[in-house]
Order: structure tokens, then C-alpha cells, then sequence
């Protein structure tokens, strides 16, 4: 397969259109005006708000946790993946806009809609990572996965940092309060979703897919196809330690990133210096993505995610110490430098090591692991305050980490693959 540059840019602008709604409507907004604006009215309280907010989060990860591999395997069946790709940017970005239609008290309206959002925002991302293997050479995956996350950086940050403003100073944009620059920021984000998603659907080719799975419907071999590929992780090795290592890194990672501003508060941070602390880390992690896909091609991918993982430990131990404003600032600022390593090296290292005519079904498996990787962290660190303090809770994802970094240290790069 010769690369495109065209189709490689078409591919990374992907991560550039649906990181927009991770940021500006699953991380910041949408939590913010669930809770203050969808949920208020009689009986309601924080407690619940909380509550349905985490269940919807939950039956959207369940959900894509459960069907991935299927869809996977359907779509490698029927070269279907950029098929797949555009249903679930169409579901996604078609619920975000129609938030706003969701009045004040219709927490359960909202809920829904942005569980279909998120729903559409996970398909979207498990079809973006199997386009990987068809849009560049094992050679350049880390440096093209790289690319991706880089923009995904940068482009989601100036479009939250746009939105932030919008929110703050509606006045200045013609708008009448927060509520309908709230609206206009969901606007703003599925129109960008979906306006950026289109270059991949038009110029990335997907190469010849597997053979057919025997007789039957694309839904029939899907299956088969399915069992089949079941049976090959069992017997690979290589793969089973890398997804071990990985759900656990990746937890702590995601862990980091969901409870960095809690973290703060409990210590007695203030409010307006945490988020920019984090808005910082969004451009700081634009040209690290680029750095670490170098590392990955010199160095190798598991070596660049190993550095990476490391260097999350040792802001776990200088995380116990850290009492001042100036020091958090800090600890984004490396979060930034090795975030987006990490991640884009995991989806290039788990390409290298799968069939690439496969792609679909296995990042079916990639994401549903991915889904179940934001458990352990929260839950051991929420643990961990109760029976100590929230300044050394956070060394308890040390065992996230150290877990990770032993399993992946056992993949034997050189043993050959024994997929049928």
C-alpha cells in the first residue's frame, strides 16, 4: 500500500473534528449545565444530578463496550469502516445540536441525548483508530498517529477556549445570557464534528478487506469472523500483555485527566488557575504529540509509552508535595508533554501488532478495553482519600502504572503473531 499524504491529513483531521466534543461538551460544558441548569427543579439534588449524569456516561461506554468488536468485524467483512465512521459522526454530532432543545428541568431528555452524543463519539473514535493500518505504512504508524493527536490538540483547545469566551462574555457576542451561548457552543461543536469529519470520508481509501468468513450476510460472517479472531488473541501473547498494560496505564492516565481539578480544589487551589492550567496543557500536548511519534519511530513505540508512563509515576510522588498554584501549573505542563504520547503511541503500537487487514474488528477489542479503563483509577483514588487524605490518594495509582509498565515489558516483539 503506497501512502497519501492527502488521505493521511483527511485521516488526522478526524482526531481535530471529534476531539472538539470531548473537550467542549463531555469534559467542560455539558457536566456544568446538566447540573445547574437540566437538573433544577423540585426534588432534584446534587447527589441525583451526579447520579444520572454518571449513568449516562455508563450505558454509552456499556454499550460500546459490548458491540465494538461486532461492528468491527462486520465492517472489516463489508470494507465498511468508513461507512461505520460516517453513522456514527451523523449519530454524534446530531444529537449534540439537538441538546438545546432540552428546556430547563428536562435533565431526562438531556441525559439521553447526550448518551447518543457520546455513543456516536466512541464509534467514531474506534473507526478512526482501524483507518489507521489503511491510510499509512507500519513504518510511519507512530509518527501519523502522532500527527492526530497533535491536532486534536490544538484544534479542540481554540475551539473551547473560543466557546469558554463566548460563555463568559455572551454580551459581546450578541447573545442574550449563558444559556443561549451554552446552546450556540453545542452548535458550534457539532458543526465542527461533522464539517471536519468529511476530507477522511472523501479522500481515505480502505484497503482490500479480509476474506469472506464463509457463506451468509456481512452480519452472519461478522460473526464467524468474530469467534475466530476470539480464538487468535487467546493464542497471541503478544497482544493479551500489551491490552493487560494497557487498561491499566490507561486508567491511570485517564485518571489523571478526570480528577487533576478535584485534586486541586481538595488541596485548596483556586478555580480560575486550575482550568487554565488545563487549557495550557491542551497546546503544550500539540507539539509533544509530535515529539513522542519521532521517539516512536527511533526509539521504538514501547519504549516511548514506557518514558511516558514513567514519567506519570514520578508526578504521582512530586503530586504528595505540591502545595502552591505555581506548582500545579507545572505538573500540567509535563501532563501535557507526555499526554498525548502516550495515547497516540498505544494506537500505533497496538497497529503494528495486529493484522492490518483486521483493523476494524481489533480496535473493536482496543476500545472496548479502553471503555472499561476509566474504573479502577477513581475508584482506588476515592478509596484511598477515605482511609488516608486526598494529597496521598494520588499515590495509589502507582499501582495502575507499575502494573502497566511490568505487562507491557513482557511483550516479546519479535514473537510472531499466530492469527489464522
Amino acid at each position: 500500500m503506497s501512502e497519501n499524504r492527502r488521505a493521511i491529513w483527511s485521516w488526522a483531521f478526524i482526531d481535530w473534528a471529534n476531539s472538539a466534543f470531548a473537550i467542549v461538551v463531555m469534559t467542560a460544558f455539558f457536566p456544568i449545565f446538566f447540573k445547574d441548569h437540566w437538573c433544577q427543579g423540585p426534588g432534584m439534588t446534587a447527589e441525583k444530578s451526579t447520579f444520572y449524569l454518571g449513568l449516562a456516561n455508563t450505558i454509552s461506554s456499556l454499550v460500546v463496550a459490548v458491540v465494538a468488536p461486532l461492528l468491527g468485524s462486520i465492517a472489516d467483512q463489508g470494507n465498511g469502516k468508513r461507512r461505520f465512521l460516517l453513522g456514527f459522526t451523523l449519530l454524534g454530532s446530531t444529537a449534540t445540536a439537538l441538546l438545546p432543545l432540552a428546556a430547563q428541568g428536562q435533565f431526562t431528555l438531556a441525559a439521553t441525548l447526550y448518551a447518543i452524543a457520546a455513543l456516536g463519539f466512541s464509534g467514531n473514535n474506534m473507526f478512526s483508530d482501524a483507518l489507521l493500518t489503511d491510510v499509512a505504512e507500519p513504518a510511519r504508524y507512530d509518527r501519523v498517529s502522532a500527527l492526530g493527536y497533535a491536532l486534536g490538540y490544538v484544534g479542540s483547545g481554540g475551539l473551547f477556549v473560543f466557546c469558554s469566551l463566548l460563555v463568559k462574555e455572551p454580551a459581546k457576542f450578541g447573545l442574550s445570557g449563558p444559556v443561549p451561548a451554552v446552546h450556540l457552543a453545542f452548535w458550534l461543536t457539532a458543526g465542527w464534528w461533522l464539517l471536519f469529519t468529511l476530507p477522511a470520508l472523501l479522500w481515505v481509501r480502505e484497503a482490500p478487506g479480509v476474506p469472506p468468513a464463509g457463506a451468509g450476510s456481512v452480519l452472519t460472517r461478522g460473526f464467524r469472523q468474530l469467534v475466530i479472531t476470539f480464538r487468535d488473541l487467546r493464542r497471541d501473547r503478544r497482544i493479551l500483555y500489551f491490552l493487560g498494560g494497557y487498561i491499566l496505564y490507561i486508567d491511570g492516565v485517564n485518571t489523571v485527566i478526570k480528577m487533576a481539578v478535584d485534586f486541586g480544589k481538595a488541596i485548596g487551589l483556586d478555580s480560575g488557575g486550575l482550568l487554565l492550567a488545563l487549557i495550557v496543557t491542551q497546546f503544550v500536548a500539540f507539539p509533544a504529540a509530535i515529539a513522542f511519534g519521532r521517539i516512536g519511530e527511533r526509539f521504538g513505540a514501547r519504549r516511548g509509552i514506557m518514558l511516558g508512563v514513567a514519567v506519570y509515576a514520578g508526578l504521582c510522588l512530586f503530586a504528595t508535595r505540591m502545595d502552591s498554584q505555581r506548582e500545579f501549573f507545572a505538573m500540567a505542563v509535563v501532563v501535557g508533554l507526555v499526554q498525548g504520547g502516550v495515547q497516540s503511541l498505544s494506537r500505533s503500537y497496538f497497529a503494528r501488532l495486529i493484522p492490518a487487514d483486521k483493523g476494524g474488528e481489533y480496535f473493536g477489542f482496543y476500545n472496548m478495553v479502553g471503555k472499561f479503563a476509566a474504573i479502577l483509577g477513581p475508584t482506588l483514588m476515592g478509596v484511598a482519600a477515605l482511609l488516608t487524605d486526598s494529597r496521598t490518594s494520588i499515590l495509589s495509582l502507582l499501582l495502575l502504572f507499575g502494573g502497566g509498565l511490568w505487562l507491557l515489558s513482557r511483550v516479546r516483539e519479535d514473537a510472531p503473531p499466530t492469527h489464522s
